[in-house]
């Protein structure tokens, strides 16, 4: 197992934040979607710390009923931060309703549309309130792909894309979080597997592989080698054509 100083690395990333704010919106507001996971939730009391409880802004997102919508609320009202909540129902049912009949949307396609209309909604929200958006993915998500490009893979600014789940959560009890917030197990809220089922190896493997290179399991370490070879293009530039001038 790596060595990992949680307090170390907190103090580094809220002064960080306090930093980016300094130079890319000084006076602004850190604007995030609160799911009521680990990741939102450290993402915000990180925030919370780095500049302070009125200047964090939750925007909770739920796609008609949301079963655990509790625990975003928890986070909120733990945190005392001022929050939205808006329902993207009627504009996720507005856009495949207008998609036209013989265009048949494939499972990839439906999937991604929700977190890009989140995305779209953090931004309006942003834009009105003097915001800057926080991306809130993970090392260990983003190091298989597990995120939407220009959905809950955008953002403004990081401040967890360098640290792994594992991370992630020590830093999370470090800041006070509630267990039940910090420990929630991640589900993809489509088809009600964990994230660890779809993927097919756990996080803590997934974890240690990133940070030591070891893994005993040939097999999961294929799974994991692919799925980072195949998805390192939504962590790089637009690939763009420079032309000899």
């Amino acid at each position: 197992m790596y060595n990992f100083n949680a307090e170390k690395t907190k103090n580094q990333c809220v002064q960080w934040i306090r930093d980016f704010f300094e130079e890319n919106g000084k006076g602004c507001n850190a604007v995030l979607g609160i799911s009521g996971g680990k990741d939102s939730s450290v993402a915000a009391a990180l925030c919370v710390e780095a500049l302070g409880k009125d200047r964090v802004i939750g925007v909770l997102m739920p796609k008609g009923e949301q079963f655990d919508i509790d625990m975003a609320y928890l986070l909120v009202n733990h945190l005392g931060i001022k929050h939205y909540e808006i329902n993207i129902k009627d504009a996720f049912d507005g856009l495949i309703g207008s998609m036209p009949k013989d265009l048949e949307l494939s499972v990839q396609t439906m999937t991604n549309i929700a977190p890009r209309i989140r995305m779209t909604t953090l931004y309006a929200v942003s834009q009105s309130c003097n915001g800057r958006v926080v991306n809130t993915c993970n090392l260990s998500e983003d190091w298989v792909g597990y995120s939407t490009r220009y959905g809950d893979a955008a953002g403004d600014f990081s401040p967890m894309c360098h640290l792994t789940v594992t991370e992630v959560k020590e830093i999370g009890r470090l800041l006070g979080l509630p267990d039940v917030l910090v420990d929630k197990v991640p589900i993809d809220g489509l088809c009600g597997k964990t994230d660890e089922e779809n993927l097919g190896f756990t996080y803590a493997e997934l974890d240690v592989y990133i940070r030591t290179g070891v893994i005993e399991d040939m097999a999961k370490k294929e799974i994991i080698d692919r799925k980072h070879r195949n998805n390192l293009f939504k962590l790089q530039l637009m690939p763009s054509f420079k032309p000899e001038i």
